[in-house]
């Protein structure tokens, strides 16, 4: 695949990171894990992906996400998220990656019409350019509601309420894992030239070769080599949410599958893959610092994290099927038919919601609660339940 070409000022941008790249690897012994690589590339601050000032959402940027597409994917939401803090007597909300701030503006909205507007709403986000364009965004559409918005540098000790993240465990960082023959060894990087390439090297004692010896590959062999990736920062992730929530729920939504499809035999290549400039590519090396990396997740991995965390698994289902029992049709309805110009933009973004072809089935959406009726608070679960898939 042809890729667009950078201008100049980005690639002496990407240059600089593969500089310091270079030379952290040189320091490291020669070679590093790829979930190094991938962290690096993505979020050193002042040259990772996330810490650039470049666009990276909407049609301007590498990637769209639902909130992007559509204010009706937010407003769907709030119908899940509104009884969830009802049922923590007007909890508050903590978003993880929230992008442009899109989603957080749709949500305020939804849940202001609802009557059921948080104490607050909470952002933690690693990217300082980020927060400025949320912060802005948020100033432009919402001014009267923004003395409710703030952002937070770490984690909370305790936390009642929803704990939201959208496409956050995706571009988590992944350690590559290659079984071949009876043996696992880990995918990671040296520099060679004038830049990384790949290198394995026989994996280590320690919680990672013992995750791997668990995987349904293990017992694959079929396959001359099989690779894919095992997320660590994943499970941190789910223990860490579960420390610090006293009371309400965790809402994920993103693109993965159960763990024998993740580990389907002929998903022997992995599901690592790479945005610019919306072309999608398999090629982390490229443009370090300019491009996203992403990898599928593992939800059978994050329910069993979960209930091992003492959270409770609520709901799991495909992105359409949470959608449509939320509403989002009735949504849709109130804009008239007979008005084309703004009805008809609607129907397309829907359709690229729910589209079992778009994101409709790829994307999972998933809750995990502690001490709430949930059955209260699972509109978007009516239909369509997969628990049995994890």
């Amino acid at each position: 695949m042809a890729l667009p070409l950078p201008d100049p000022s980005e690639q002496a941008y990407s240059d600089t990171l593969k500089t310091m790249l270079h030379e952290w690897i040189a320091h490291s012994g020669g070679w590093i894990s790829f979930a190094d690589y991938m962290e690096t590339v993505l979020y050193t601050p002042e040259t990772g992906y996330y810490s650039g000032g470049a666009a990276k959402f909407g049609t301007a940027g590498d990637f769209v996400t639902a909130p992007e597409i559509s204010p009706l994917f937010g407003q769907a939401l709030a119908r899940q998220i509104a009884p969830i803090l009802s049922a923590v007597d007007q909890g508050s909300i903590l978003e993880f990656g929230a992008g442009s701030g899109k989603l957080a503006v749709d949500l305020l909205c939804a849940l202001e019409e609802l009557n059921n507007l948080p104490q607050h709403y909470y952002i933690l986000d690693l990217s300082a350019d980020l927060q400025q364009r949320q912060r802005a965004m948020i100033e432009q559409h919402i001014p009267h509601l923004a003395s409710r918005v703030s952002w937070l540098s770490a984690l909370p000790e305790q936390f009642e309420g929803l704990i939201l993240a959208n496409e956050v465990l995706d571009a988590m960082p992944v350690h590559l894992v290659a079984w071949q023959n009876g043996n696992i060894a880990e995918r990671g990087v040296i520099w060679k030239d004038q830049g990384p390439v790949w290198q394995d090297q026989p994996l280590a004692a320690g919680e990672l070769l013992d995750v791997a010896r668990q995987l349904p590959p293990a017992d694959q062999f079929s396959y001359p080599l099989y690779i894919s990736e095992i997320s660590l920062t994943n499970r941190h992730f789910i223990r860490s949410l579960a420390m610090l929530l006293q009371r309400g729920a965790i809402l994920l939504v993103d693109y993965g599958f159960g763990q024998n499809e993740y580990y389907h035999p002929q998903r022997h290549q992995g599901t690592l893959m790479c945005h610019y400039r919306h072309h999608a590519h398999d090629d982390p090396f490229f443009l370090p610092g300019l491009q996203d990396i992403t990898s599928h997740v593992d939800f059978s991995t994050i329910a069993r994290t979960a209930l091992d965390s003492g959270l409770q698994l609520a709901g799991y289902t495909t992105q359409a099927h949470f959608l449509i029992n939320c509403g989002i049709t009735d949504l849709l309805a109130r804009t008239p038919a007979d008005q084309p110009g703004s009805y008809l933009p609607l129907v397309s973004q829907v359709q690229r919601l729910v589209s079992p072809a778009e994101m409709g089935e790829l994307f999972k959406v998933m809750v995990l609660s502690r001490d709430i009726d949930i059955d209260a608070a699972s509109c978007g679960f009516t239909r369509g339940d997969l628990r049995r898939l994890l």
